[in-house]
């Protein structure tokens, strides 16, 4: 039970695993699958088409986000969906060995995503009712550093195991054990959260009185976020901050793998998950705790150009990749750790600012709305990053990618951010 529970615990002991867990499955659907796909024969136009309708979920989860507000409380939202989460990566497995494995897959993994994104919903507003502003500033770059070490256990460590794998058995069996791992290990950070998540007195259903009209404080909680001053502006940025990235994150494991003669660099399954999926998610990582460190000294306004500046100028790397495509695998490793480093520092900076523009009564809500829009600004240029490449080619594709990052420059100029936001108090 709950209230035998207590309201506090050492932030260590749940946030960095919490954000692990939240990370895994998000990962899987929108990453881990592009290799899968992949290596199971699926084309490029196919692969970023369906894996980015994947991103709907998240895009819409603002209609059923205040739900996670109005009934039970973040907590409860956390551990269940967890549970179903485990499960969802189980099945997965089971049905890649079947002859309809592709639409199953999609379905299945769609269903995940549903899951994750109220999982996200519930989390992220748990995040924020368990620790005071300064402790979420402070952890603010712990959570991101779990939430990629998840990145780089999922698109790492677990493709690595499933490159080993495919050495000795069919490709098939080889992702479908990869799943049933990754379905084991969720199942075990469920059973840590359901004791170990404390249970804050702020944890409560928004709708208390049972007068009143559940519809009513639905619409109530998104009328006051589009209400507020500015709101093009914060719409602009959500959605255009991660324009080039958005696209060029759909296309690095299809780059990475394709054979040179089609533009790629080659590599194999293996090679992807160290190169990608281990040093580049390892640089991310480092980006993100510097990122949040630098803000957490001299705040946001401060940080937010040097930050847009180091996060789209690394985008170089690629098109130097696409053009040379160097045979040297310590040149390849570095200039995909280059890419990542620069994008976790910069996106340390829009996570923030989310959490600028949720605050108030209804921040759990607010916060999912924010990356709902945010998804959905990754959804749509993901969506098409496929059929483009296949008519223009890789050399092509990362030069477009690089002129995509001028509206990120473009929407940081309008955006205003209080003095010291983010700063911690000395």
């Amino acid at each position: 039970m709950s209230e035998n529970r207590p309201a506090y615990r050492n932030p260590w002991l749940w946030v960095p695993s919490l954000y692990f867990a939240e990370g895994i499955p998000y990962v899987f659907v929108m990453t881990v699958s592009v290799v899968m796909y992949k290596r199971l024969g699926i084309s490029n136009t196919d692969i970023t088409l369906f894996t980015s309708l994947l991103y709907l979920p998240w895009v819409i989860k603002g209609l059923w986000g205040p739900f996670v507000d109005i009934f039970k409380t973040k907590r409860f939202w956390v551990v269940i969906n967890q549970l179903i989460i485990s499960v969802m990566l189980l099945v997965i497995g089971l049905v890649i060995p079947s002859s309809a494995f592709f639409l199953l897959t999609v379905m299945l993994f769609a269903l995940m995503a549903f899951s994750s994104a109220t999982h996200d919903i519930a989390a992220d507003g748990f995040y924020m009712l368990a620790l005071e502003h300064s402790e979420q500033a402070a952890f603010v770059g712990i959570r991101s550093t779990f939430y990629r070490a998840a990145t780089i256990f999922c698109q790492g460590i677990l493709v690595v195991i499933a490159g080993q794998l495919e050495l000795h058995f069919s490709v098939e069996a080889a992702w479908s054990f990869t799943f049933a791992i990754a379905a084991a290990i969720f199942l075990v950070l469920f059973l840590y959260h359901r004791i170990f998540l404390p249970a804050p007195d702020s944890d409560q259903p928004s709708l208390r009185d049972s007068n009143q009209k559940v519809m009513g404080e639905f619409a109530r909680t998104f009328s006051l976020f589009f209400q507020r001053k500015g709101i093009g502006v914060v719409l602009s940025f959500l959605l255009l901050f991660r324009f080039a990235e958005a696209q060029l994150v759909k296309m690095v494991a299809p780059f990475l793998l394709d054979p040179r003669e089609m533009g790629g660099l080659g590599l194999t399954t293996s090679e992807v998950g160290v190169v990608y999926g281990t040093v580049g998610v390892g640089a991310l990582l480092l980006g993100g705790i510097l990122g949040g460190i630098a803000i957490s000294r001299k705040g946001l306004r401060w940080w937010l150009w040097p930050m847009v500046i180091i996060m789209h100028g690394a985008d170089l790397a690629f098109v130097y990749l696409s053009q040379a495509q160097p045979t040297h695998y310590v040149l390849i490793t570095s200039a995909v750790a280059l890419e990542q480093f620069g994008y976790g520092f910069g996106f340390t900076a829009y996570m923030m600012y989310m959490i600028l523009v949720s605050d108030g009564p209804y921040k759990t809500a607010h916060y999912a709305l924010c990356t709902a829009i945010m998804a959905f600004g990754m959804m749509v240029p993901g969506a098409w990053t496929g059929a483009l490449q296949e008519w223009i080619g890789y050399k092509s594709f990362f030069i477009w990618v690089l002129i995509s990052t001028v509206p990120g420059f473009l929407v940081v100029a309008f955006v205003k951010i209080p003095q010291g936001f983010g700063a911690k108090n000395r």
